[in-house]
């Protein structure tokens, strides 16, 4: 067995778990406490909106704005609150989270629109909004 499995190594994985506690306990975003098959869901539901956003870029870069507009109204937009559950999910948001997400699902409905009219620089700075109010709610809100 040489030194780095026998010595090294060890010590680094100590390190990263000790950073990863040290990470955890200063973690000063507001801890939201959800059913575990609710947490579950939200976290499905926060992978697909970063899938949908993938999605947009692509197809943006191939120039498919009509493509692009039906992703974001269809998986990020208002017209995908009922299918994300969002009505069985607002109340157990604080008030502020909730507002993050709506600000995301308005930005993605009015980004739809911009994609649509053809408007490519217009849709971009749209699309901006969109992941500002997705940083905003992770910056200040956690799940377990």
């Amino acid at each position: 067995m040489s030194w780095i499995n026998r010595y090294l190594l060890p010590a680094l994985l100590l390190m990263a778990g000790g950073f990863r506690l040290a990470a955890a306990a200063d973690d000063s975003r507001q801890l939201v406490q959800l059913p575990p098959m609710m947490q579950q869901h939200m976290l499905s539901n926060m992978r697909d909106h970063l899938q949908a956003i993938d999605e947009i870029l692509i197809a943006m870069g191939k120039d498919e704005l009509d493509q692009a507009a039906e992703i974001a109204e269809q998986r990020l937009g208002m017209s995908s609150l009922q299918s994300h559950g969002a009505g069985h999910m607002a109340p157990f948001m604080p008030e502020a989270m909730r507002a993050s997400g709506t600000s995301m699902h308005k930005a993605a409905s009015r980004f739809a629109l911009k994609a649509q009219e053809g408007e490519a620089l217009a849709a971009y700075r749209l699309l901006a909004e969109i992941t500002s109010s997705c940083v905003a709610c992770h910056a200040g809100f956690r799940i377990q």
